[in-house]
């Protein structure tokens, strides 16, 4: 059984963050790992308060994963601090991590921001350049593009500069009422665009955790890239597609949506 390690913050409400991590790996037929970057007080309403463990803690954490039951692959999400990302990518570099997708979490999806403007400088230096793919979604890549993006056109241009900058392949996300559900996967040497209908649901919340993670489960079945990404986004739209309305808010994807009808409980 394959192994994904996800380094990102906890959700109390169970929409996001790790435990959506955890749940898409399940459910994709991953065994799944986390390390705790910082606590939140949220639910689908809003982030209500953020704790941040030490970076000492971090990399005890990573250290304990590592040298016991090392990932096939590595998901990265909300990092808030210069400190913690640093030790992420000496551990990553001290262990030789493969298959990292890294989502550069900055605002959630209720607009809580989620990463200190001194942070923003150390993860471009230090993270996205050791990434296989990152996933922003459009203010993200706008940001990371230093660009607008108001077109599809933006949006090809936009991943062709990230590339360059950091080196890695990048899908950026539609939606942010731009090209729906049309999603564009760079690599350097292609644009492939995964066509998607836009889902009307308020359901929204952790869809950008629930994506990347399952992005990083199938990299760690061996899939190339483009496929990987394929099936992540037949996961997520199913999920959408059947996702329950618990909360007051946005509505977190509380449930698996099973892939295969693997259901892992320990590693082998």
């Amino acid at each position: 059984m394959k192994t994904v390690l996800t380094i990102a913050g906890s959700d109390c409400s169970g929409g996001a963050g790790i435990q959506a991590d955890l749940k898409t790996m399940l459910a994709n037929g991953v065994y799944g790992m986390s390390a705790v970057t910082a606590l939140t007080a949220q639910n689908t309403t809003g982030v209500y308060g953020i704790m941040e463990v030490t970076p000492e803690f971090l990399a005890s954490q990573l250290d304990c994963v590592f040298t016991d039951i090392r990932p096939d692959a590595v998901k990265t999400g909300m990092v808030s601090s210069s400190g913690l990302i640093r030790v992420i990518g000496e551990k990553l570099k001290e262990y030789h991590a493969e298959h990292l997708v890294t989502d550069p979490v900055m605002v959630s999806t209720s607009g809580s921001r989620l990463l200190q403007e001194e942070a923003m400088e150390t993860l471009r230096n230090v993270l996205l350049p050791m990434a296989q793919v990152i996933t922003p979604n459009i203010p993200e890549a706008e940001v990371l593009a230093e660009m607008e993006i108001r077109s599809r056109e933006d949006m090809e241009g936009a991943a062709e500069k990230i590339w360059k900058a950091y080196g890695c392949a990048v899908l950026c996300k539609g939606g942010h009422n731009l090209n729906d559900a049309n999603d564009l996967l760079y690599d350097g040497r292609e644009y492939t665009w995964f066509e998607g209908k836009r889902i009307e649901t308020a359901n929204t919340h952790g869809t950008g955790c629930t994506l990347s993670s399952a992005i990083a489960s199938n990299l760690a079945k061996g899939m190339e890239l483009k496929e990987a990404v394929r099936r992540a986004k037949n996961y997520i739209s199913g999920a959408l597609a059947a996702g329950l309305n618990l909360g007051k808010g946005s509505g977190p994807m509380d449930h698996g949506f099973a892939i295969e009808g693997e259901y892992p409980v320990t590693p082998r």
